[in-house]
């Protein structure tokens, strides 16, 4: 929603270290692969229905698009709604970049007595920041206290003893626990009624969100028609499942090297995110827009601009295959 912000939400600028020109006989940018190649290294925004666990969705994808591959960032749990990001084959790779964003969601909270919406908004605002919580009963890790980032919480509407928040959290937060804390506090006690998951890192409530209807019905359209257009709408390559992941564009030059796992050295630099921080997680891009692979960034954006020799970031998960780009180094 307007006006409620994630820590992924960070605002990057691109910065110009070099200039080169990219040949277009090696590697195509993402959205011109052939559809078995979306899958193989597809992202689905998927809304998740209430009912089924999240394994079992991610099943039921697997079975539609015919792929022995394909995982999940951020388990609901089955009575749950919303946006559960899935990813295809190749592009579990990518999972774990995911796994730490923050999450949104939109609780329907009853109160068990009558309060008014002055001790409401009083006493929910107590929860923004940091806050300890030990996990329900029934959560599958073990229940030992810990501490969770609250970024946002906002009253939205109240009707009755029914109140509607907005939470921005921390992954791993427990919105039910929240919630029983909440009425604690207020005195009269409170239970979840519903639960939607409205926004999965950078991954929103948006027209990229798709049901398992739309991913069935895109997949026999492409199967039985040849229709490509509604497919490629409901999946989307893996690279649109990392905007949040600082980029490092570099030269054709460098791609195959990093594809056998070494370091990025200076010179095959072309741009570069603003504020990036040694160790940070980077993603490092083709100049056609192809992930090659992920890593960690030895210096800081600003002294990536000004070096000219010497390794900027280590080369952690390779996501392009060997021999994509020739290779112009010497093993």
């Amino acid at each position: 929603m307007e006006g409620y912000r994630l820590p992924v939400d960070k605002e990057r600028k691109l910065l110009v270290k070099s200039e080169d020109t990219t040949n277009s006989d090696y590697g195509k940018a993402p959205n011109m692969r052939p559809v078995r190649e979306y899958i193989e290294k597809g992202f689905i925004n998927l809304d998740k229905p209430a009912g089924p666990t999240s394994h079992e969705v991610v099943a039921w994808v697997k079975r539609i698009l015919k792929i022995g591959k394909a995982g999940h960032s951020g388990t609901l749990d089955p009575q749950v709604t919303g946006v559960l990001p899935i990813l295809l084959n190749k592009g579990t790779k990518l999972i774990q970049a995911l796994l730490n964003t923050g999450k949104e969601y939109i609780v329907l909270m009853r109160l068990h007595g009558e309060v008014s919406e002055s001790k409401l908004r009083e006493t929910i605002s107590l929860f923004k920041g940091r806050i300890y919580q030990r996990p329900p009963v029934r959560s599958s890790v073990k229940r030992v206290l810990r501490t969770r980032n609250i970024y946002y919480i906002d009253l939205l509407e109240v009707s009755g003893r029914d109140a509607l928040l907005i939470v921005g959290c921390e992954a791993g937060t427990y919105a039910r626990k929240l919630v029983y804390d909440i009425g604690e506090i207020l005195g009269c006690g409170a239970h979840m009624q519903e639960l939607r998951r409205t926004r999965s890192g950078p991954h929103k409530e948006d027209e990229t969100l798709k049901t398992l209807h739309d991913v069935l019905d895109a997949y026999k359209f492409y199967e039985e028609e040849g229709d490509e257009k509604t497919i490629k709408n409901v999946i989307q390559p893996m690279e649109n499942a990392i905007p949040h992941i600082p980029k490092i564009i570099v030269r054709d030059s460098a791609v195959d090297a990093i594809c056998h796992g070494a370091a990025l050295a200076a010179p095959g630099v072309l741009k570069i995110e603003s504020d990036i921080q040694p160790k940070d997680t980077v993603a490092f891009f083709t100049l056609k827009g192809e992930v090659i692979a992920l890593g960690r960034a030895l210096v800081t954006s600003k002294q990536i601009l000004e070096m000219h020799h010497g390794l900027v970031a280590l080369t952690d998960s390779v996501l392009m295959e060997t021999g994509t780009y020739p290779p112009s180094w010497k093993p």
